[in-house]
């Protein structure tokens, strides 16, 4: 091999992963770097898969937490599951409206609205913009939660309250990114793939979706 060897490398994380949480993580080299805080300011939806279990609570919402207490769980159906989400999906809708500073009667917020583009383009709390269930088998459910901003921990504790909601209660048994901002499961490698060829061919097939997002959000 010939060539100038890498002394220096510099490798920077977007949006990071709690121990208890998988899924896509992205991460930055050399100029990526840039990028990164770029896609960050461009402030894009993030979409995770979250597993929850009814009947028990425990001191940090997770199903490997120190157990608070235990519940009943017979009384809850899918319908008065989505209920509440429903619940949920209208408050953080009309945070997301606020924070966003945008007049929603003028022809801007039009246009923003048809592309999915209203979101709040500085500091905010965490804002749900979409929650949906996807599986509903008592005790255990699952959730598709769309947002923005948010912790990890945050969506545990989502599922807390959702099932305070529900005169019951829930931990969280998984937390999996599956979307963050233009990179999805797709495009995440494999701890088999972490090699040369691998990371630079993921680096090209990228490099066309993250420049028309910045184009389109940054301008």
């Amino acid at each position: 091999v010939r060539g100038p060897r890498f002394r220096r490398l510099k490798i920077g994380a977007g949006h990071r992963l709690d121990v208890k949480a998988s899924g896509v993580f992205v991460l930055g080299l050399g100029h990526g770097n840039k990028l990164l805080t770029d896609l960050y300011n461009c402030h894009l939806t993030k979409v995770y898969t979250v597993g929850g279990l009814f009947g028990k609570a425990t001191d940090d919402f997770s199903d490997t937490g120190k157990l608070v207490e235990k519940t009943t769980f017979d009384h809850i159906t899918r319908e008065k599951l989505e209920r509440i989400l429903a619940v949920i999906q209208g408050t953080n809708h009309k945070a997301l409206l606020m924070h966003s500073n945008i007049d929603m009667k003028t022809q801007e917020a039009y246009e923003l609205a048809v592309k999915g583009l209203i979101r709040p383009m500085g500091k905010s709390p965490p804002i749900i913009t979409a929650i949906r269930c996807l599986q509903f088998a008592l005790p255990e459910f699952q959730l598709e939660i769309h947002c923005l901003h948010e912790t990890q921990q945050y969506l545990r504790k989502i599922v807390h309250e959702i099932g305070l909601e529900l005169k019951s209660s829930a931990v969280c048994t998984q937390v999996r990114r599956i979307r963050d901002g233009v990179f999805t499961l797709d495009d995440a490698l494999l701890r088999t793939q972490w090699n040369l060829q691998s990371i630079q061919n993921a680096i090209w097939d990228c490099q066309l979706k993250v420049k028309t997002e910045l184009e389109k959000t940054l301008g």
